[in-house]
């Protein structure tokens, strides 16, 4: 049987920022990408979603993003190596930190926002990254777009990888996603993103923005926290994936 993850970005509630359901999407992924707080959330909120994904089974991934809070990560941050990195490892260090708390473990990396597509295309900001993860453990496996530069450079540096497309966001002839700033970026609709995902999971394609179809390898679905109908979306996906034989399952074994 065929079979894949679904993920999502949760723990980046603030109470004057509430961005997500993360109680409801919970209840339907079986990977979750935490925030570590650069980019969003709180220590108090992000530890309360750890411990709501160790209650529901989830598996708990770091989502570590520049230092750009006011911009939620989603702004191209110029940044040196040695900063990059150190910053990459304290994010890991204190998810890591609240996991143990409540009883659970970071089990993979997923970059957030700008620095995700960043290390799609740049080496440098790519490599630093994959320095990070190894400083602090390099077991952890890193969770990168499928096709993007950063899965390469992680498996050439000894990590294990794992490739992931995108549920509501749109995509570029070339496998990259469309960017937020044009029309169209963002997808709402769930019975057209089920479809699409289904697709995605049987055929290995999904239809680009220009109406071309992209071959996208992935072992992991991500439906965004913070997207309008965001829980809709992600029930909606699931129910059709598995009506359709795919199976649904974490892409790390704990």
């Amino acid at each position: 049987m065929t079979t894949i993850d679904l993920n999502s970005d949760l723990g980046e509630n603030v109470p004057d920022r509430v961005v997500s359901d993360d109680a409801g999407m919970l209840r339907i992924v079986t990977s979750a990408n935490v925030s570590s707080g650069f980019h969003a959330g709180s220590p108090e909120g992000i530890r309360e979603t750890l411990g709501a994904a160790v209650a529901h089974g989830v598996v708990i991934g770091a989502h570590p993003g520049y230092r750009d809070y006011a911009n939620f990560g989603r702004v191209d941050v110029d940044v040196d190596s040695a900063t990059l990195q150190a910053q990459i490892e304290y994010q890991l260090g204190a998810l890591m930190g609240l996991a143990a708390a409540v009883g659970g473990k970071v089990a993979y990396v997923k970059p957030h926002g700008a620095l995700y597509n960043a290390i799609t295309r740049d080496q440098r900001q790519a490599k630093d990254v994959v320095a990070a993860i190894r400083a602090v453990d390099p077991e952890l496996v890193l969770l990168g777009l499928s096709g993007g530069a950063v899965l390469d450079v992680a498996a050439n540096a000894g990590l294990r990888v794992a490739a992931e497309a995108f549920a509501d966001r749109a995509y570029l002839p070339d496998g990259r996603l469309v960017p937020r700033t044009q029309d169209g970026a963002v997808l709402h609709d769930a019975p057209a993103i089920a479809d699409r995902m289904v697709r995605l999971a049987v055929e290995g394609v999904v239809r680009a923005i220009d109406g071309t179809d992209v071959q996208v390898a992935a072992d992991s679905i991500c439906v965004h926290g913070d997207s309008a109908g965001a829980v809709a979306m992600a029930a909606e996906t699931r129910r059709r994936l598995e009506a359709s034989g795919v199976g649904i399952a974490p892409f790390v074994r704990r």
